[in-house]
Formats: C-alpha cells, sequence, structure tokens
C-alpha cells in the first residue's frame, strides 16, 4: 500500500510503544460514543424551517437598521458644543446602534447555524500535517459540501441580508471619523483645514530658538563645534497641554547643528539661511514621521531610529538611505542684537511625511 493510498502509513510506521509508566486493567473504562441523534424542529417542519429562515433574515436587516441608527444619532446628537450632557448622549445613542447592529449579526449567525444549516455530527481523525493529494482534493469537495448544506449558495434572501448587514456595519465607524477633524471657527478660521494646518508651524520671524524643554533662549555663542541641540520655539514653552502644547512641538521641533562653514555644502538661495555654520532642520523624519535624532559628528549624518533613513546635514539634509523620499526641511535661522538665534521665516515647505501625494 502506498502513502497515497494510506496517508496515515508514515505515522503507523514510526509508531513505538511507550515505555511510561501506563499499565493495563481489566476492567478499561468503555467508549460512551456519540449520544442518539435528535433531529431538530426545523428538520421535521418545512414550515419551522421558513420560520427559521425569516428570522435569520430579519434580524441581519435589524443589523443594518441599527448601523443606520448610529449614523443618524451622530447627526442628531453633536457635540460641537462640548457640553457633558451633549457628550454623553452622542456616546450613548451611537454605542446602542452600534451594540445593536452586531448583536443582531451574531445572533443572526448563531440561529442559522443552529436551526438551518446541516445538522450531522462528524468525527474527525488526526493526521499528519500535509494531506496526501487525495486528503486535498477532498477539501475542496469539503467547501463544496458546506455551501450545499449551510445554504449559502442557494439562500439568496439570507445571504443578501449579511452582506448588507456587513457592509453597514462600517458605516458608523466611517462616520465617527469625521469627528476626528476640527471645524473652523471665527476664532481659527484654518482649524478645519488640514493643507493649512500641515503646512505651518509656531515659527515666524524674529522668534528664538529655544533649548526642550526648559524653553530657554540660544546664543550662536554657546554652541560648540560638533554639538547638536532639540530645539523648540521660544513660545511654546509657555503654552500648556491645553491649548495644544503637543501638536504644536511635534511639527515645530527641530535639531540645531553647529559645523566649520566650509562643510557646508549650500546652494545660492539657501546660503543665508545658515549662521556661521549652524543649520537648523526639522527633527520629523519625512518618511513616517519618527523624531530623527541619533547624530554622527565625524560624518554630519543623521539617522531616523524607527526605519533607519539618513540624511546628511551637511549637504541640506539629503536622504542618502533609508526609505524617506525627501530631504528634511530646513528651518532659515539668523541672529539678532543680542546674540540670540532666531528664525528668518516659518519652514518654507511642510514638515514630516508626504500627504496627499504632496511631493
Amino acid at each position: 500500500m502506498t502513502h497515497e493510498d494510506d496517508p496515515y502509513g508514515h505515522d503507523r510506521a514510526s509508531w513505538k510503544p511507550s515505555s511510561g509508566t501506563a499499565v493495563a486493567v481489566t476492567d478499561p473504562v468503555k467508549n460512551p460514543e456519540l449520544p442518539p441523534h435528535r433531529e431538530r424542529m426545523t428538520d421535521k417542519d418545512p414550515a419551522a424551517m421558513k420560520r427559521a429562515v425569516r428570522t435569520v433574515y430579519t434580524l441581519f436587516y435589524l443589523s443594518v437598521a441599527g448601523s443606520l441608527w448610529a449614523v443618524a444619532a451622530y447627526m442628531i446628537f453633536p457635540i460641537e458644543s462640548g457640553e457633558i450632557p451633549a457628550i454623553r448622549d452622542n456616546n450613548l445613542f451611537i454605542g446602542l446602534g452600534i451594540a445593536f447592529a452586531l448583536l443582531a449579526i451574531g445572533v443572526g449567525a448563531i440561529h442559522w447555524s443552529k436551526a438551518i444549516m446541516a445538522d450531522k455530527e462528524y468525527i474527525e481523525p488526526r493526521h499528519a500535517t500535509r494531506g496526501s493529494d487525495t486528503t486535498r482534493a477532498g477539501a475542496v469537495a469539503v467547501f463544496s459540501e458546506a455551501n450545499e448544506e449551510s445554504g449559502f449558495g442557494r439562500r439568496t434572501v439570507i445571504r443578501g441580508g449579511l452582506f448588507a448587514a456587513l457592509a453597514a456595519s462600517i458605516l458608523p465607524a466611517i462616520t465617527l471619523f469625521r469627528g476626528l477633524a476640527p471645524e473652523n471657527s471665527p476664532e481659527d478660521p484654518h482649524a478645519g483645514d488640514p493643507v493649512y494646518l500641515l503646512s505651518h508651524t509656531m515659527w515666524k520671524k524674529g522668534m528664538r530658538l529655544a533649548t526642550d524643554p526648559e524653553g530657554l533662549p540660544v546664543k550662536a555663542s554657546e554652541i560648540t563645534l560638533g554639538s547638536a541641540l532639540h530645539i523648540i520655539p521660544e513660545e511654546l514653552a509657555h503654552l500648556s497641554h491645553e491649548e495644544g502644547y503637543l501638536d504644536a512641538k511635534a511639527k515645530a521641533i527641530v535639531l540645531l547643528v553647529r559645523m566649520l562653514p566650509e562643510q557646508l555644502h549650500e546652494t545660492p538661495e539657501r546660503a543665508s539661511w545658515s549662521y556661521d555654520g549652524i543649520v537648523a532642520y526639522s527633527k520629523v523624519c519625512t518618511h513616517v514621521g519618527c523624531p530623527v535624532a541619533l547624530y554622527e559628528q565625524q560624518t554630519h549624518h543623521l539617522l531616523c531610529p524607527c526605519h533607519q533613513s539618513q540624511f546628511d546635514i551637511s549637504d541640506e539634509a539629503k536622504v542618502i538611505f533609508g526609505p524617506a523620499a525627501r530631504p528634511l526641511p530646513q528651518l532659515p535661522i539668523a541672529v539678532d542684537d543680542e546674540g540670540y538665534l532666531v528664525a528668518q521665516s516659518d519652514f518654507t515647505e511642510p514638515v514630516g511625511p508626504s500627504f496627499w501625494e504632496r511631493h
């Protein structure tokens, strides 16, 4: 007999009796076997089967109604006012809609399997990890048989209801994403404009560079050759967390590096963006936004610890290795009358990863 004809032949050939502590007994426990099969009401009564089918697809379409209610509740109970009762009602009714939609899908699927699908007991023997070609072909036949017995291919109303319920259950989640975007207001006309928000930071002309997190302004004479400092706008240190400290810092933070002026390879349009070998570049990696903070003093390379992108600070932070697609944005800097480093302007391009096919 070949292995193709006997898929368990290899297991039997390699089996050896165990030398453990098992002993033979004269009155071994008898195998109770399976209990007698009991037919379901839906197997005996066609009317009961029809009622079960109606119950299942009704549950699926009730799930659709629950999902649509969650979407409607998002608009009926807005949270723009920020008041606790409004937030409570919004969370309550959206949550009830989503919970009911998912519960109806679950109950409908269970009732489908218990009352409508074929009611048979199977014994599945253990076998080798990889089945024979005959077994693998048999697996395909099992799926076909399961489709036939479950009625998935035949019972179009149930199948359509299930598909509609699953598709509708996604709508509340999609709707809730709308709440993540802020809206414009007279006080902040750009709050709902993501392009503007991603293209501007706290930096502006004349703002001093300060150490992170102390917020102490930095003098050019204090920057030693080969040093690298983490820098934030001076005004950021006075911003509270409620006022958006973390969001502003995530966009504005830079790395300040000093090298010999002759080591800088600057284009004519950027020749005035540095001061006596001091340059400032965004600390946010242009790949996925990780903090680029590992500086190699001898090579003037910046390394992103997340995905190993490398940037050459001496050559306008161009990418020399890794998945990043753009150089780090440079912050134009100068020195004020007191010798403190200041920004000449904001970044001339958005910081961080590219978005919406921007670059």
